[in-house]
């Protein structure tokens, strides 16, 4: 306000003194003084820290209380000013080095877990030592056995060099029970087939499930009203109503449930399509049953077909449907007539358990039988007996596939692999193996016959080219569903635009075959969906199956 009001204008000025010019003094401008570090320590007792003094200090600026003058120092002591004399190793000053360093503390700390005892780590305590050093060591190295004499080729004190066993080895050693109790075993078990022999014709039920005596007869039995209608046609008539070219048509994810089948007790292992048509599916149970269902006009059950003793693990169609083939951990496959329920061979090899069979697309009188003894068989079901093995996988044989016109197929096997065969020639024409492949238990071949998807057990469906070259595509494969640990079965649409696949947690889920990119995915089962399949007719209609022992039909 001061020098407002010392301000004039020059006109003013020029006005009143007659043209005369007049001296005005400056404006006053007052200085403030910026603090840029002011002090923000508070001002209260218990924060004041300029109430302690630092060691070695001789002087005091001002009065202390008598407790704050004798307090005892902390902190790390100084005796030999070390401190002041060393170098800064840290950013905020000097730290000691410790006591222990790396190496001898692990040295110290595998000793004493190995032997029981070790050093005391404490300072000025070297000497001293820490556990029972008396007490037997609790890790010792393994010793091997002698060499053995160089002239003794077989039996005690034979050479072995180099390759003696260690002390307490028992590999390559006999174990199991003596013939003494493996011949008691034995009898015991004829004893009790003799008894269930005799009861074969009986039916027990335990807990609502039904089970069937072993050795007993195969026999079927049909769940409708008649067998034929009034024109003398059985349910293997194709409808006339079922659209059976479907060249032009496409396909979209399913939205609805149609039909639910509580179809086995103890959960449902495969499902099949009749080929061509599709107007009847068949599954196959955990309860040792095979059954057989309408999918196109009635949706009831059609057939059961009992003849195996334990659970089966899959079935197949033949080309024409009219047979079909059910293979089980009873250790036999079976050929079943799919309209009369009579079973027309027994197919069983070595007693090997047969984990999966398929019918020669362009012969229905050859089946190729995978087997867990790391074995694939051929039979001519003409002659009744294996023609041709293929045996050089490691593992149990998972999926086998035709594909090439039919000309090769493609076995997988729990040994990581996939290997290629000519048909009717026992020699790999090639090998599909990676250290960072997985397990792949399921194979489904592309309606175009170029491609093959395999469910791999890392949570993906990989893909291969199915031509001259059998090689992996890269940079398409199906992600987002977890099936490590379950042989979950994918399925390709009849045009071939999506493929679907269940899961572990009983999601089904579809993924566009050339974005793989997710459609659509629904919760369909309570547990895990263990086959997919779509029909060969019907673009949007799909068939799931789970371990709940439902069977779904989705449109």
């Amino acid at each position: 306000m001061e020098a407002l009001s010392q301000y004039r204008s020059d006109s003013s000025d020029n006005e009143s003194d007659g043209g005369q010019t007049r001296t005005y003094a400056a404006p006053v401008v007052r200085q403030y003084k910026v603090d840029t570090a002011p002090d923000v320590i508070s001002q209260t007792p218990e924060h004041n820290i300029t109430n302690y003094i630092a060691p070695g200090q001789k002087k005091m600026y001002y009065n202390m209380p008598y407790e704050m003058v004798t307090q005892p120092l902390v902190g790390p002591s100084d005796k030999d000013g070390e401190f002041s004399v060393r170098a800064r190793n840290m950013t905020s000053g000097t730290a000691e080095e410790q006591a222990v360093d790396e190496n001898t503390f692990r040295r110290q700390e595998r000793l004493f877990r190995q032997q029981g005892f070790a050093n005391n780590p404490m300072i000025g305590a070297e000497n001293e030592i820490i556990g029972n050093k008396s007490a037997e060591p609790r890790a010792q190295k393994a010793q091997r056995k002698a060499k053995g004499d160089s002239g003794v080729i077989d039996g005690e004190n034979a050479y072995v060099g180099p390759w003696a066993q260690f002390e307490g080895d028992t590999t390559g050693q006999t174990c199991g029970p003596t013939a003494e109790q493996l011949a008691e075993y034995e009898e015991r078990i004829a004893q009790a087939d003799t008894v269930d022999a005799a009861q074969s014709g009986k039916r027990s039920k335990t807990k609502g499930v039904t089970s069937y005596a072993a050795g007993q007869d195969e026999r079927t039995l049909f769940h409708g009203q008649s067998e034929r209608d009034y024109q003398g046609r059985t349910y293997m008539h194709v409808p006339s109503d079922l659209q059976r070219d479907v060249s032009d048509q496409t396909c979209y994810a399913p939205k609805r449930l149609i039909k639910e089948w509580k179809a086995h007790a103890n959960g449902v292992s495969a499902i099949r399509f009749i080929p061509h048509s599709g107007h009847l599916l068949l599954s196959s149970g955990m309860d040792g049953l095979v059954k057989l269902f309408d999918t196109h006009a009635s949706l009831k059950q059609q057939r059961t077909y009992i003849g195996h003793a334990k659970a089966v693990r899959d079935v197949s169609f033949a080309p024409n449907g009219e047979t079909f083939v059910s293979s089980s951990y009873d250790t036999f496959s079976k050929i079943w007539d799919t309209e009369t329920g009579a079973c027309k061979q027994r197919l069983s090899a070595s007693g090997a358990v047969p984990y999966v069979a398929r019918f020669h697309p362009d012969d229905e009188n050859t089946v190729l039988v995978g087997q867990s003894d790391k074995k694939i068989v051929q039979w001519d079901l003409r002659a009744g007996e294996i023609v041709q093995e293929y045996n050089q996988h490691l593992g149990a044989i998972n999926s086998l596939t035709f594909f090439d016109a039919n000309r090769r197929f493609i076995s997988t096997s729990d040994d990581k692999s996939m290997r290629v065969w000519e048909f009717g020639i026992p020699v790999v024409i090639k090998l599909v193996a990676d250290p960072a492949m997985h397990s792949v238990p399921a194979v489904a071949l592309h309606p175009n016959q170029k491609w093959l998807a395999g469910q791999s057990m890392d949570n993906r469906i990989v893909v291969y080219s199915a031509g001259e070259r059998i090689k992996p595509h890269r940079r398409k494969e199906f992600k987002g569903h977890l099936t490590a640990g379950f042989a979950c079965q994918p399925a390709f649409a009849t045009d071939g635009s999506m493929v679907a696949s269940g899961d572990a947690e009983g999601n089904v889920w579809c993924w566009d075959w050339q974005s793989t990119r997710v459609v659509t995915k629904w919760r369909a089962h309570d547990k895990v969906a263990i086959c997919t399949a779509w029909h060969p007719c019907e673009p949007s209609r799909v068939a799931t199956c789970s371990w709940d022992g439902s069977i779904k039909l989705w449109d």
